[in-house]
């Protein structure tokens, strides 16, 4: 019974790093996306490259396509992921003392301000987007085209 509860909890503990890896590494690719900006990093690579106006239209509206159609896949997984979440951070929790819990509820308020906002940006560019529910705008591949009726990625 005693090796199991060890064995229990360094699964536990083992998960509790490996997420903390994870919301770290993620922390720093929201925080390098919002000091660099998408538009700045697509923009320094048309440069780079001699992109043409027509061209970085055609390529902006494949990258947006493509972000709206892997939201549609990870939407579905949603309340699995916040349900898992949500037990490894009561599993967290129950390790702490009272002060960690403190310090820790304070820090996720912090991250979760900043992710919030960068949610709420994201969401706005892709609301804005007609694969993702917006209108067809010009030079976003609503009609006709080439490879279908939906642009490149129908």
């Amino acid at each position: 019974m005693v090796r199991s509860k060890q064995q229990a909890l360094m699964f536990l503990l083992g998960a509790v790093i490996v997420g903390g890896v994870l919301g770290f590494s993620a922390d720093r690719v929201v925080s390098a996306s919002k000091a660099h900006g998408s538009w700045a990093q697509r923009s320094s690579m048309y440069d780079e490259l001699g992109v043409s106006g027509e061209q970085r239209i055609r390529i902006d509206s494949m990258l947006d396509e493509s972000s709206c159609m892997v939201d549609s896949l990870f939407k579905p997984l949603k309340p699995a992921m916040d349900s898992l979440m949500a037990r490894r951070k009561a599993d967290w929790l129950a390790l702490l003392t009272p002060d960690q819990r403190t310090k820790f509820t304070a820090r996720e308020a912090r991250f979760n301000a900043r992710k919030d906002s960068a949610l709420k940006t994201r969401a706005a560019d892709r609301a804005a987007h007609p694969r993702c529910g917006g209108p067809p705008r010009p030079g976003m591949g609503g009609g006709p085209g080439p490879r279908g009726p939906g642009g490149p990625f129908y």
